[in-house]
């Protein structure tokens, strides 16, 4: 196996080779532009530790898939900030801030587009398979969001309908490229979907932590204003679990806060951290990530992959997990 760091060089030097059509401008900038602001890459470097698990042979059979899954990744995020009204990506502009909805929406359609050309460069056996993961994933993650949209107008939801939102907007598009990797490489049917469930845990710590970091994280390195699914009344896991836990006091001091407008943001910030500290809901945030990163390892367990194989899914889990970003 490959060392990840090299895994993550070959990732850097596939996404700065894409080159998209040059007109109509008004279309394709908005691409070259979402896909040049950075982030961490996840899905594909995920897709490719997969891989790695069973062949080092890395070309365009499994680099083209793994570009669709960074491609249709971030046309999720150009739509999602639309929603959520996100001024700020990575620290940069959005791109419907930058040029306009419209515009956003276009060019995120056409992105979705380019993820099934891109995930067509693989020409094994398996393409019918990759196919169908890809497609009902892609499903999947338009459901999560329209649950998450749902709850928006809903004055509370339990953590059942959370961790489904979740399970679909997020875990599924992070367990797809793991056994979609699998897969291309050869895995077997057991080891792809051992390595599905795996990925699958990790992308709910995953979405977790981000909840956690977007209240108690650093702008500096998160690349997101800190507090905006404070600000935004967003149903976020830390929210969902105060609602759960709120007695009293506590509860009509939550009530209060979400009930205060956009001209007292940063007080408000402000009191929902402090309650979210006073309730333990800070602490029993971090304490879900490690539980949903232990339920991921146990999935491996009692799987036909290897001791090495089961420690470099580990190794990758850490990085993500134990992140401050």
């Amino acid at each position: 196996m490959l060392p990840i760091k090299q895994l993550d060089g070959i990732i850097a030097e596939r996404i700065s080779s894409i080159r998209f059509p040059l007109k109509p401008e008004g279309l394709y900038r908005p691409l070259e532009y979402m896909m040049s602001i950075g982030g961490k890459r996840i899905r594909p470097r995920l897709c490719l530790v997969s891989y790695n698990l069973f062949s080092d042979n890395i070309d365009e059979n499994i680099l083209g898939p793994a570009m669709a899954i960074e491609i249709f990744h971030n046309f999720t995020l150009l739509h999602d900030d639309i929603m959520d009204r996100s001024d700020t990506r990575r620290g940069k502009a959005t791109v419907h801030r930058k040029w306009d909805e419209n515009t956003a929406i276009l060019s995120g359609d056409v992105m979705s587009i380019m993820a099934y050309r891109y995930l067509t460069m693989y020409r094994g056996e398996n393409l019918s398979r990759v196919l169908q993961l890809f497609t009902e994933t892609a499903a999947k993650v338009c459901e999560g969001q329209q649950y998450d949209m749902e709850y928006e107008s809903e004055p509370e939801i339990d953590m059942d309908d959370y961790m489904l939102m979740i399970g679909l907007k997020t875990a599924v598009l992070i367990a797809c490229p793991a056994k979609m990797g699998a897969l291309i490489a050869g895995a077997s049917e057991s080891q792809a979907e051992a390595i599905y469930r795996f990925a699958w845990q990790i992308g709910l710590a995953f979405q977790i932590s981000d909840d956690y970091l977007d209240t108690f994280g650093n702008y500096e390195t998160f690349g997101k204003k800190i507090g905006g699914d404070i600000s935004n009344n967003k149903k976020t896991w830390l929210l969902v679990e105060s609602m759960r836990c709120a007695e009293g006091k506590d509860r009509r001091e939550l009530g209060r806060i979400l009930a205060m407008g956009e001209d007292c943001k940063e007080e408000k910030i402000a009191l929902m951290q402090d309650l979210y500290e006073r309730l333990g809901v800070k602490q029993r945030a971090i304490e879900t990530i490690e539980q949903h990163h232990r339920l991921a390892m146990e999935c491996l367990q009692g799987s036909d992959l290897s001791e090495g194989q089961i420690d470099r899914l580990g190794e990758f889990s850490r990085l993500l997990v134990h992140r401050e970003d």
